[in-house]
């Protein structure tokens, strides 16, 4: 098989798939036009009039088109006839801003959330447009979890494509875990935003800076530098805060979790069902988040145990290579299909 992803990175995961399925003797490239202060590695930097450019060289060479983040090669999505044309299979891989609509965010059939923030995403009417597109054309949609897989079932089901949700993945054995001190006097709390409103950072900054009336500890927020300088920011925390509006972990938890930190991170009620249940992230809205915090302050033992279990989750639930091994599952099914 000889995989084509673009056409942007998105939190260092498209370019960490790109990575395994080479360290599996795949023939993969990545390329992104999106690029960020984060600085992620694994794919090849371009830009969206050039993107043209590489669909005329990739579309007759690889066998599998896994797209991200509702993006393809050129704005309109003539390509995915092009593609289709030429035999080639299509992936649609959704992460987030791309297919989490004001509307459903807020309010589903057997869910609500009145704490998420969706004005990151596309227009509602955009994600319709593009989701109804993506169902006609596309072989198999992926979404990373359950959050996510609510927005797209309506538009795929329909038209009988496949949706999978793939785990995030983490390349743990590059996270030496150092877990919190039970003796530490004034506990790290750290945040890391890389889109403030969706994150509820502004709350979260306010709450901590009540809570430090009652508490003692030292907070640090982590923006605008590179995901490597980050990471080796995480490093020395005791607590580790992520998103608190939009109801389910993110990226930040998971690799917190590998270096062996307790995370804090709203879980919306009705995702736990689709969750581990030895899911140790601890759940807090806005509501909830000051007392949340307060009690892990205030428990170093608690931390620490957070953290062993953190690590443990990790590696069971988002290892980049039990995750890629899933990933070539969903691809080699792409392959037997016939038209």
């Amino acid at each position: 098989m000889k995989i084509c992803h673009a056409p942007m990175e998105i939190a260092g995961q498209v370019g960490l798939i790109n990575t395994k399925l080479r360290e599996e003797g795949f023939i993969s490239a990545a390329f992104n036009y999106f690029q960020t202060s984060f600085d992620y590695p694994g794919t090849y930097p371009t830009d969206s009039y050039d993107m043209q450019k590489v669909a005329l060289a990739a579309i007759p060479f690889f066998d599998i088109f896994h797209f991200h983040n509702s993006g393809t090669f050129i704005g309109d999505f003539r390509d995915l006839q092009w593609i289709k044309k030429h035999g080639g299979k299509i992936i649609m891989h959704h992460r987030g801003t791309d297919v989490r609509s004001r509307q459903l965010a807020r309010q589903g059939e057997d869910y609500s959330n009145e704490y998420v923030n969706a004005e990151s995403s596309l227009p509602d009417e955009t994600i319709h447009e593009n989701l109804t597109v993506f169902a006609e054309l596309v072989n198999v949609a992926i979404v990373q979890d359950y959050e996510l897989y609510k927005y797209v079932k309506p538009y795929y089901e329909k038209n009988g494509v496949p949706i999978y949700v793939l785990p995030r993945l983490c390349d743990v054995q590059k996270y030496t875990p150092s877990y919190p001190s039970i003796n530490k006097e004034r506990p790290l709390v750290v945040h890391a935003p890389s889109q403030r409103e969706f994150k509820g950072t502004d709350v979260i900054e306010a709450a901590l800076l009540d809570l430090q009336n009652e508490c003692s500890f030292d907070f640090q927020l982590i923006e605008n530098t590179s995901h490597k300088e980050a990471v080796e920011l995480y490093k020395n925390a005791d607590l580790i805060i992520d998103q608190i509006l939009c109801g389910m972990y993110g990226n930040l938890s998971i690799e917190a979790m590998a270096l062996g930190k307790p995370v804090v991170a709203f879980i919306r009620p009705d995702l736990y069902q689709t969750l581990p249940s030895e899911l140790p992230v601890q759940s807090a809205n806005p509501d909830t988040f000051q007392s949340v915090v307060k009690d892990l302050l205030l428990q170093p033992e608690k931390r620490h145990t957070l953290g062993i279990q953190g690590r443990t989750y990790v590696e069971n639930h988002h290892h980049a290579n039990t995750v890629t091994q899933t990933l070539l599952s969903i691809y080699q099914s792409v392959m037997k299909e016939t038209e």
